[in-house]
Parts: structure tokens; C-alpha cells; sequence
């Protein structure tokens, strides 16, 4: 296969990179080793060192190994960002335990699904978080919960930590076979399925990502902004495990608040910044009316979602940097494309494969992958970061991963030059602030309203969330109920990032001869209105 955006690799990053056979926890302690005095994490007025990290880590292991928990077991972490999640995503795997994660927005039926399709025996959660654990443990497998508290002196889990020592033993872990993570995303029925991310997987995705910006790290000396979500595949790898690598600092901030960022910009000024679109548009509305200095980002990554054109060129302009945009996806740990850090950037562009990868456009007429040029087709993955396969859904995995090639399920092309393109998705699923949301979850709870007799949802384009919900709604005969009221009805049961910003009432949804509802066809509807108005 002739692979044209290799020439494009910049001069001091390597073409191809040697993937070491060691687990992540492994990869973790030869930074814990060789910065060992050097900030690991900074969080509010909170700092550990490597030295100080690593050893907590190796208490969360005898903690959790001291209740039970062995090679195989599940921990679930329902966390923001904050010094407990590190510690305890490491300290299930050095137990050869594998971590779930689990989005803090969850409501209860979300919750449920995770926990018991993952079998999870212990879960970390945020306290306030408690209730909504507490109103589903019951259903689950769940024996136990570690709560923690961001305010000063109140965290269970950390006063746990402090009653036991260090964990002295170590479990056999074979990188290629052993998961690591179970990252939860879609499947074709619309519910989340766990994507089975082995050591081998996420240590691979971690060097690749180091390698694709190697001329412009300095080991041991950024500072990472890390405000992108660590339970979102992104955060974890582009935000945690690459910043432990090159043994930065890893600034945590748990939630995203334009004004909070600008300050930790002004005051610690950090060199990196791995963001969502979402993130880049607020900065610059924010900048707009109150001028800040963007010129200590010397490296951005933008990722989870297309990122406008025209953010980009002006964040690009004010900032003195140039964001690289790239693609991935939970099945890949998540980095398979980016721009190049330097040489040709093609902004609209995800880039060029990362280190270790192949890309390919599905022919249509042979179905075979292939290097077509400008020729849009459906995008398939080929490297080391692939995932194993969907938890307990093998023939899910068969019709995913075929041949070694995963199968996006995105539209893509590629040009002479070898970047790729995104020009659609052929699966429904809405990616909204960098959140993938999936429409048959968002449906089944308008069917369960009792006014309701059809639904339909899918998403349209919007300048700052890359995408939004809509749902277009049916009532029964003589029902009558107003667009907020079945707001509030979606906002008791669903993440908020699920609630349909918009919900208009149809007297009928158009459909094909089989009875199926034609999404496209409410979509151009929508779309088309709002361009009038």
C-alpha cells in the first residue's frame, strides 16, 4: 500500500516507532522514576510530584486489593477531573484490575446500563454523586463505593488512602491480551457498548501521540492544560497518559469555565493545550471583550469534534501557534490522525495517519480498502491502538473489526497528499461539545412519555457545539403538552448534554414505504427553516 502522507511526517519525528511489550502501569512508573521531584499534577491549590503520585497509586492498589479486588475485576470511576482519578485509574491497573469509566452526567438509567453490562464490582465516585449510586447499586453488582470530595479534609478516599501502606506485589500482565479500559460508546441498537482497550492499546496510542509532536516537546517541562474530560478517551490519553510520558505537569480543572481558564492561562501558563471546539470558540468569544495572552500555547490539539474554519485561523492568528486538528474515535484509544505539528497543515483536514497507522477508504464497488483519491467512502483504521472488541459483544466486534481494519463508520476522503477528510457520518450518532450522543436513547424516552406517539431525533449543525440535539415529536390524538414541559421530561431521566436543545410537534413524521422514519428528510426541514430566520 502506498502510503503518501508519510512524506509529510516533519523532519525530527519518526516514521515508524517501536511499541514495547509493558503494560501502562509500566510506562507510568518509568516517569514516576525519572522525574520523580518534578509536578505530576496541579490541581486548585494542590501538588504531587511523581515521587508523591506514584506512592498513592501503589495505596489505592493495597486498598483495593484488600477489599477484594482481583486481576479481572472491574472498577468503575465516575469522577471529574481531579488528583483521585489518576490515582485511581492507576491503582486499579496495578491491581490488573480494568477500569470503566463512567460520564458524571449519568442519570440512573445510563448508570445502570454501565455498570451492569460491565459486571463492575467497586465504583469511585464523586459525593455528590452518592444518591443517584445509591438509588441503583441494588440492581448491580456493585459491592462497593469509595466517595470522593474536592473540599479539603472530607474526601473518604483519601483518608482511606493515608490508613494503608503501599502495595509490595505485582501482577503478571500480558499487554496484548489484558484489557485496560472499558471506554463505553455506541453500538448499532443506540446503547452504549464497552470498547475493550488492552495495555498494548493504550501504551501504543501513547507513544504514537508522543511521537507525532516529538520536535516541539520538551520532556519534563510543559505544562498541560487539562481541562478535557480524563473519563472521555480523549482527556485520557491526548490529556493523562501523554502528559505522564513526557513527564509534564498535568494542570487538572474539573469542569470548563471560560473565565477559570483565562486566569490559569494568565497566571500558570500552560504550553499545552489538548481542547474540544467547544473550548476554542468560548476563548474566543471570551477574547473578544476582554484581550488575554494566548502566546504561551505553544502546541494545540483540537480533537472530538470538526473544528470550524474559521476558529481556527483566528485562534491560529491571535495565539501565534497553529491548533493541530486530528480525528479519532473510543475503538482506536482514540488518536489515529493529525495535522502535522509543522511543514503543511490543511485546515478542515483531520491530517495525515499517526505513527504505526494505516488509513483507507472503503471502495464502494469491490467493498475492499483502498487509497482512493477524493473519492468519498467509508474510513477504516489499521495499527496497534485498535481495540480488542466490544465487551461481551462478539458479533458486534466481527462486524466492527474485519480483516484487522475497523470500521468507523464515518465518511471520509483522502486527497493527493495523503490528509484525510471528514465529510459525513454514517452512523446518526450526534457529537455535541465533543459528547457523542446517540438518538435511540434520546427516543426511547420520548416514547415513554405517555402523550407521545412518535419520535425522531438527530442532530443539526450549530456554530458553537459543532451539533445539537433536535427531536421532532408526534403527539397522540387530543394530547396536548408544551416543548418545555418535555424538556423537563427528557432533563429527569438523561445527561444533560442529551437534552433536545430544540423539539418542534409535527402533525405526521415523513416515512418510507416500510413504515421507517426518514431522519434526513426532518433534518433538511430544520435546517432549511433555520437559514430564514
Amino acid at each position: 500500500m502506498d502510503r503518501p502522507w508519510k512524506k509529510h511526517i516533519p523532519k525530527g519525528n519518526p516514521i515508524e516507532i517501536d511499541i514495547p511489550e509493558m503494560s501502562l502501569t509500566e510506562l507510568f512508573y518509568q516517569s514516576v522514576e525519572q522525574y520523580s521531584d518534578k509536578t505530576a499534577v496541579t490541581f486548585m491549590e494542590q501538588r504531587y510530584t511523581y515521587s508523591e503520585l506514584g506512592k498513592l497509586v501503589k495505596r489505592c492498589a493495597r486498598l483495593l486489593a484488600d477489599e477484594g479486588i482481583r486481576k479481572g475485576d472491574r472498577v468503575a470511576l465516575m469522577l471529574p477531573n481531579c488528583p483521585q482519578y489518576p490515582i485511581g485509574f492507576f491503582g486499579t491497573l496495578l491491581n490488573g484490575a480494568i477500569v470503566v469509566q463512567i460520564n458524571p452526567m449519568y442519570k440512573a438509567n445510563e448508570l445502570i446500563h454501565v455498570l451492569k453490562d460491565s459486571g463492575a464490582r467497586h465504583i469511585i465516585v464523586l459525593d455528590d454523586l452518592l444518591p443517584i449510586v445509591e438509588a441503583v447499586i441494588a440492581e448491580t453488582d456493585v459491592e462497593k463505593v469509595l466517595s470522593v470530595s474536592l473540599e479539603k479534609g472530607k474526601c473518604e478516599m483519601t483518608k482511606k488512602l493515608l490508613s494503608v501502606t503501599e502495595a509490595d506485589f505485582t501482577v503478571e500482565i500480558e499487554p496484548a491480551e489484558d484489557v485496560a479500559v472499558l471506554q463505553y460508546t455506541g453500538g448499532t441498537t443506540g446503547r452504549s457498548k464497552g470498547a475493550m482497550l488492552t495495555h498494548r492499546n493504550i501504551v501504543a496510542n501513547t507513544l504514537q501521540s508522543a511521537a507525532t509532536s516529538r520536535i516541539n516537546t520538551q520532556k519534563g517541562k510543559e505544562r498541560v492544560l487539562g481541562v478535557s474530560p480524563l473519563f472521555h478517551v480523549y482527556g485520557m490519553t491526548s490529556g493523562m497518559n501523554l502528559t505522564f510520558y513526557n513527564g509534564g505537569e498535568l494542570i487538572l480543572v474539573s469542569r470548563f469555565e471560560v473565565t477559570e481558564i483565562v486566569d490559569l492561562i494568565n497566571n500558570i501558563k500552560p504550553t499545552i493545550f489538548p481542547g474540544v471546539p467547544t473550548m476554542y470558540i468560548a476563548l474566543l468569544q471570551y477574547y473578544q471583550s476582554h484581550p488575554f495572552d494566548l502566546h504561551t500555547l505553544k502546541s494545540c490539539v483540537s480533537g472530538s469534534s470538526p473544528l470550524p474554519l474559521n476558529v481556527l485561523s483566528r485562534f491560529n492568528e491571535l495565539s501565534g501557534t497553529k491548533i493541530a486538528e486530528g480525528y479519532g474515535l473510543s475503538e482506536a484509544s482514540p488518536v489515529t490522525h493529525r495535522n502535522p505539528v509543522s511543514g503543511l497543515q490543511k485546515p478542515g483536514s483531520i491530517g495525515v495517519p499517526i505513527q504505526n497507522t494505516d488509513a483507507a477508504i472503503i471502495d464502494s464497488i469491490t467493498g475492499e480498502p483502498a487509497l482512493l483519491v477524493d473519492t468519498p467512502g467509508e474510513l477504516v483504521i489499521k495499527g496497534p491502538q485498535v481495540m480488542k472488541g466490544y465487551w461481551g459483544m462478539p458479533e458486534e466486534t466481527q462486524q466492527t473489526i474485519q480483516n484487522g481494519w475497523l470500521h468507523t463508520g464515518d465518511i471520509a476522503k483522502m486527497d493527493e497528499d495523503g490528509f484525510f477528510y471528514i465529510v459525513g457520518r454514517k452512523k446518526e450518532m450526534i457529537i455535541a461539545g465533543g459528547f457523542n450522543i446517540y438518538p435511540i436513547e434520546i427516543e426511547d424516552i420520548l416514547y415513554s412519555h405517555p402523550k407521545v406517539l412518535e419520535a425522531a431525533v438527530f442532530g443539526v449543525p450549530d456554530q458553537y457545539r459543532g451539533e445539537t440535539v433536535h427531536a421532532a415529536v408526534v403527539l397522540k390524538p387530543s394530547e396536548r403538552i408544551t416543548e418545555n414541559e418535555l424538556k423537563d421530561y427528557c432533563r429527569r431521566q438523561l445527561a444533560a448534554f442529551k437534552v433536545p436543545k430544540a423539539i418542534t410537534f409535527e402533525s405526521e413524521l415523513p416515512k418510507t414505504a416500510v413504515g421507517k422514519i426518514l431522519k434526513r428528510k426532518l433534518q433538511e426541514k430544520h435546517i432549511a427553516y433555520s437559514d430564514k430566520i
